[in-house]
């Protein structure tokens, strides 16, 4: 069973980055760099937390179908009777929850280019998939990614526990082949969910917020260096196909950059419209999704 979704981690990691004191301004490259690596050391410490239970119960039930293997029926019914019973808190609880982690992983890979270095290589995969140079088009496609994934499998606890109770039934019935096949099942199915970070929109927030903090100090210049890179990442994260749930799109977004630019060339303070334009990154952010398979 694979479950592929976008948890709430997902805001709070993208919410958390680019807070930037006026003193600690840094160039383009170093801001994209601070929010990669914030992004990678806030996605590490906000792994979900693995039950100790539910590992548990795993290792007693792999105990017990290698006991199975060895014809040592008695070793495995205590070893069934373990896992059940480190789950037994959890079960009892009256908000149980559906899945238990028993492991988690972070990774991350950043794609460095431009918005046409992307479509070039999109039309390279095109002309490779017509000559059907399908595994080349594939190796080229894969590096059209930049985020942090955050994996957890998690053991089902609507099946899990059914599981092991039948292998049991078996074994008290002598049925030893069913309830290894029935152990078998269990040790295999379990959730996998993968939690999708964009890193552009990660760059785009930090940029945006130097840009806020450099037009209010009146560097009128920098501020719109920092939005055009903003803007910039923008781009990229739509052409490497990163979608939002959200009412705002891209094009409110870019629409909401050229009001604020508009309004730094100015004589009036856009210190309104770069609230507006966060609220708008936040609100796409928060509902961003993108589908991918393990």
């Amino acid at each position: 069973m694979k479950n592929i979704l976008l948890s709430t981690l997902l805001s709070s990691l993208l919410l958390s980055s680019g807070l930037y004191a006026q003193s600690e301004i840094k160039s383009v490259k170093e801001v994209n760099k601070s929010a990669v690596n914030k992004g990678t050391q806030d996605a590490l410490a906000s792994q979900k937390k693995l039950i100790t239970q539910a590992v548990n119960s795993l290792k007693f039930t792999n105990e017990a179908l290698v006991a199975l293997n060895k014809n040592d029926k008695k070793s495995a019914q205590k070893n069934i009777e373990k896992a059940l019973g480190k789950l037994e808190v959890i079960l009892a609880a009256k908000d149980a929850p559906k899945f238990l982690p028993i492991d988690s992983r972070v990774s991350m890979v950043e794609y460095i280019g431009t918005k046409k270095d992307i479509e070039k290589k999109v039309d390279a995969v095109e002309d490779l998939l017509k000559d059907n140079k399908i595994q080349v088009a594939r190796v080229l496609l894969n590096s059209l990614q930049s985020e942090i994934d955050i994996t957890v499998v998690s053991l089902p606890l609507v099946t899990y526990p059914d599981a092991l109770k039948l292998a049991a039934k078996y074994l008290h019935e002598n049925q030893v082949d069913k309830a290894k096949s029935v152990l078998e099942v269990a040790l295999s199915t379990f959730d996998t969910t993968t939690t999708v970070i964009p890193l552009p929109l990660l760059k785009a927030t930090d940029l945006i917020n130097v840009s806020a903090s450099l037009s209010k100090n009146g560097k009128k210049e920098d501020a719109l260096k920092y939005l055009q890179a903003a803007e910039n990442e923008l781009d990229v994260a739509q052409a490497l196909g990163y979608v939002s749930h959200s009412d705002i799109s891209y094009k409110a977004l870019h629409t909401a950059i050229k009001s604020v630019r508009k309004e730094i060339k100015g004589k009036n303070k856009a210190e309104k419209l770069f609230d507006e334009l966060k609220h708008k990154i936040k609100d796409f952010k928060d509902k961003i999704f993108s589908e991918k398979t393990k």
